[in-house]
């Protein structure tokens, strides 16, 4: 055993924050904190865990992540639970290095050999889906996520459900499933509307219908339609997931490693959904260690289905040189076939970072800042 010498953290393009330990003996473990938009509040989030956890025996994850967590008097929330899960994450990979095994053994090991994926097409305004999902299904992907809607009023014009039904028929033409995010843009006199006129082209789930703060309309919403209904990115921990699994108001829970504690407190999501017959698909359109993280508790978890990952995604796009794979040594790892990622065999996470790449690139990167979108009245709407 050994104990924690140094954490750092690494504010690196295009919106990701990744988070290394060190221990006494030089070994290391790498973990992400992202959180899109609040990169700072979480650096300051972290700067606080930093001093408690130096000394710690490393091997020990439950009981820091029950330090952290309990002994800080204040919990959860998004700021807190994704500095966690940096530090979650890198201790995990930490001891599957030190062990020589891969996380997924660490945790009972695999019940799967290979992992559904699926990214994104479309963008933040969607258009031009079928060039983007032709694109996809050269890449070797089968399913793919885009946003349902553009941003809208809580009482918006029919035409914008029209138009969802329309992209959402063009990608179904091109044999691929379609899951549709709502990415809480739409209020409850619009969601009811747009899941009734999606229903009869059955999208693989609709996410994010109405804003998780609503949860009595979430289940509402759940008795009036049969497609499955998808959240959990803005759920950070088993307690915030409980009243939807209690409700029966959802299908799919797609807990954020990043931001829901790390890889610790997402397995435990993942047992407690199980109970209810609540798939899990974990949410990630973010950097490669968050990335890696979800496929160990993926190859883990009997409940899992698919797996988000954000190769070739907007805001990827929009940073330049730098995608997924970009921070990796070997960026096989993720190669696609078939629609699968099979389980990586390295130890810990399976995965190697360009040290200096992130070291570099880290030097001059600013915040990301959450996208800004207005009615023609000026009024905020919906990112």
């Amino acid at each position: 055993m050994a104990k924690i010498k140094s954490v750092e953290y690494f504010r690196v393009k295009p919106r990701w924050l990744f988070v290394k330990v060190t221990d006494e003996q030089g070994r290391i473990g790498w973990g992400e904190a992202t959180l899109e938009g609040h990169t700072q509040a979480v650096e300051g989030s972290l700067d606080e865990i930093i001093t408690r956890i130096i000394g710690y025996e490393a091997d020990d994850i439950e009981h820091i992540w029950q330090t952290v967590w309990r002994l800080g008097f204040y919990r959860g929330g998004p700021v807190f639970m994704s500095a966690l899960s940096g530090i979650d994450i890198a201790l995990w990979d930490l001891k599957g290095r030190n062990l020589g095994v891969p996380v997924y053994q660490l945790l009972g090991g695999k019940v799967r050999n290979k992992v559904q994926v699926y990214a994104w097409v479309g963008g933040d305004r969607p258009s031009d889906v079928e060039v983007a999902a032709k694109a996809r299904i050269a890449q070797g992907l089968k399913c793919i996520k885009m946003n349902a809607t553009e941003d809208l009023n809580w009482l918006d014009s029919p035409a914008a459900i029209d138009s969802c039904v329309e992209r959402l028929k063009q990608v179904k033409a091109l044999g691929l499933d379609a899951g549709l995010d709502f990415h809480g843009r739409l209020h409850k006199p619009m969601a009811k509307q747009l899941a009734k006129a999606l229903e009869p082209h059955r999208p693989l789930f609709i996410e994010e219908p109405l804003l998780c703060e609503h949860p009595e309309a979430i289940k509402q919403l759940s008795q009036q339609t049969t497609i499955p209904i998808a959240l959990g990115e803005r759920l950070y921990t088993r307690w915030d997931a409980k009243r939807f699994l209690e409700d029966g108001s959802i299908d799919v829970l797609q807990p954020d490693i990043a931001h829901a504690g790390g890889i610790s407190e997402t397995k435990r999501i993942a047992s407690m959904a199980e109970t209810y017959d609540v798939a899990i698909a974990p949410h990630c359109p973010l950097g490669p260690i968050a990335l890696a993280a979800s496929i160990q508790v993926a190859l883990s978890t009997p409940n899992f289905v698919i797996q988000e990952m954000s190769l070739g995604m907007h805001y990827n796009v929009e940073a330049g040189d730098i995608d997924l794979n970009s921070y990796l040594v070997d960026k096989t790892v993720f190669d696609i076939a078939e629609g699968f990622v099979k389980a990586p065999s390295g130890a810990g996470l399976g995965i190697e970072i360009d040290e200096d790449l992130v070291r570099r690139i880290s030097t001059d990167t600013e915040p990301w800042q959450p996208k800004e979108f207005y009615g023609e009245d000026g009024a905020i709407r919906e990112w």
